[in-house]
């Protein structure tokens, strides 16, 4: 069997977090999870996930940021981010989001846990 891959999760609003954990956990994903900017930042660093969920409003540092940041380094330029908002973005932070070429761009109230999933698969090219 191949080794799981790993997601991580970055997500302050801890039972959104929660739940997704569950879920991707059943689906046999490696899940990491961080609560805020730099923690998620650290966390991509050392555990190199082959997919990041973020969410814009994060503490300490935004999504946007930590998706900047992670843009400038070699790792980080193909990494694939879903964002899971709550935000309808206006086109000024829908450009800043753009530029950091994310995979998919979802509203938390629109979409459902196997929407994700779905969508982590199609990421990840998993049949």
């Amino acid at each position: 069997s191949q080794t799981p891959k790993k997601i991580l999760i970055i997500e302050d609003n801890e039972s959104y977090l929660s739940i997704l954990n569950q879920k991707l956990s059943i689906e046999k994903y490696d899940v990491a999870t961080a609560q805020n900017g730099p923690e998620g930042i650290q966390k991509i660093t050392d555990n190199q996930p082959d997919i990041i969920l973020i969410d814009l409003l994060l503490p300490k540092m935004n999504g946007i940021e930590v998706m900047e940041k992670i843009r400038q380094s070699n790792t980080g330029k193909t990494l694939p981010f879903v964002i899971l908002t709550n935000l309808n973005p206006d086109d000024e932070i829908l450009q800043r989001i753009m530029k950091n070429k994310p995979a998919y761009y979802l509203v938390k109230p629109k979409v459902t846990l196997d929407d994700i999933a779905e969508k982590i698969k199609n990421v990840l090219q998993i049949s």
